[in-house]
């Protein structure tokens, strides 16, 4: 049934002017304002993300976006450079270091969050 649909993701903020100066100026990212007052996320080789109002929003607890990179502690430093602060996580075997990077469980990650409280990584791909 939606096996060649183009679906979309989207998630809620609870102010759209702070999320577009985030997701358009701190992360660089294409942000265009649509109809309703829905902000999208365009990026590179992915469909559109819509950002959308929510007056009783509530800050996802889980990774709501991904962003894949070349360098996670390149990417951590610019972004910290940028006033962006990193979470800092410590369930015994699961541990970020001082930058708020996970190395050797996985893929080396890092989590922040967006003015909304929802949290977004960024992880390492295979360096090339």
């Amino acid at each position: 049934m939606f096996k060649h649909t183009k679906a979309f993701s989207g998630f809620s903020v609870n102010d759209l002017k702070k999320a577009k100066e985030f997701y358009g100026n701190k992360l660089g990212l294409e942000v265009t304002e649509e109809m309703m007052g829905i902000l999208a996320l365009h990026i590179e080789g992915s469909n559109r993300i819509i950002i959308y109002p929510k007056p009783n929003h509530e800050p996802a607890t889980f990774t709501i976006l991904n962003f894949p990179v070349n360098d996670v502690e390149k990417t951590v430093d610019e972004l910290i450079a940028k006033g962006i602060v990193f979470e800092q996580y410590d369930f015994g075997h699961f541990k970020t270091d001082s930058k708020g990077i996970v190395r050797g469980m996985g893929p080396t990650i890092a989590w922040f969050k967006d003015p909304a409280g929802n949290i977004l990584s960024v992880l390492e791909v295979d360096k090339q």
